[in-house]
């Protein structure tokens, strides 16, 4: 199955991707730059989280409508980008093929 074909599938890939660019953001450019005085990373891996993080939350809402989600559901999926590793876990209690009760 083409990930991009659905709005499932899109919001799974971006948030494989936001939740890998947020790991990359606190583990190695917020160290580089707080320990060793080097802020470039985090100005680079944080302009493209930012990106991500809007990517996900709008393909959240269209994941939603397209996928008929519960509002609680939807939010809980919403509020699992702002905890390390959270997308993954949503990505795996919520957002397999198989709907299941949020």
């Amino acid at each position: 199955m083409n990930l991009l074909k659905t709005a499932l599938g899109r919001l799974r890939l971006i948030g494989f991707l936001e939740g890998l660019s947020f790991l990359i953001l606190l583990g190695v450019a917020m160290p580089l730059k707080y320990h060793w005085g080097n802020p470039e990373p985090v100005r680079v891996v944080g302009m493209a989280h930012g990106v991500l993080f809007i990517a996900y939350l709008w393909a959240t809402a269209h994941a939603m409508l397209d996928c008929k989600w519960t509002l609680k559901r939807s939010v809980l999926v919403a509020m699992a980008s702002v905890v390390p590793f959270g997308t993954f876990y949503a990505d795996a209690k919520w957002m397999r093929a198989e709907p299941e009760t949020a």
